[in-house]
């Protein structure tokens, strides 16, 4: 059983990426289709939780952007004996906002947050509890190119 925990940009490719790499062995969990729900967090980790107790693996499709944020997230999945991995998507800021312009209705977020979230965006570190990490860059024609983590890469930090 794995928590499967996206860490990227709105536009970045996660929902694309999940949708071409995670079969229905996954359950899907994101905020966006909570955005009805009053407390969408607190949602989310019930839905986690639910799944993490039938037993079965989860993908969190958020942007996950700081520690506190995957901390929850990691503890969750270890309390339930989950291998937990992360994705992070290197962030190109301005392939994200021209991806968001390109989505319509309520998948279209303000420019403003993309770079709000990429502020904020901490790289992910195995100390936090992740079993593996990997590094998945978005290519222009809707491929991704997933690379083993290095640590100490500093491609795509955020400072």
């Amino acid at each position: 059983m794995e928590l499967v925990i996206f860490i990227g940009l709105q536009g970045s490719g996660k929902s694309t990426f999940y949708q071409k790499h995670f079969g229905e062995d996954y359950a899907y969990v994101s905020k966006d289709l909570l955005q009805n729900n009053r407390r969408p967090a607190r949602r989310q980790l019930q839905l986690i939780e639910e799944e993490l107790q039938a037993n079965r693996s989860v993908v969190v499709d958020n942007t996950n952007p700081t520690l506190e944020d995957r901390a929850v997230l990691i503890q969750l999945g270890q309390q339930y004996g989950a291998t937990v991995i992360g994705y992070y998507f290197v962030p190109e800021v301005k392939k994200s906002l021209e991806r968001n312009q390109l989505r319509v209705g309520k998948e279209r977020v303000p420019n403003i947050a993309i770079f709000a979230t990429a502020k904020r965006l901490v790289r992910p570190i195995y100390a936090e509890g992740f079993a593996q990490l990997f590094s998945v860059q978005a290519c222009d024609d809707f491929t991704f190119e997933i690379s083993e983590w290095q640590e100490h890469d500093t491609r795509g930090s955020s400072g």
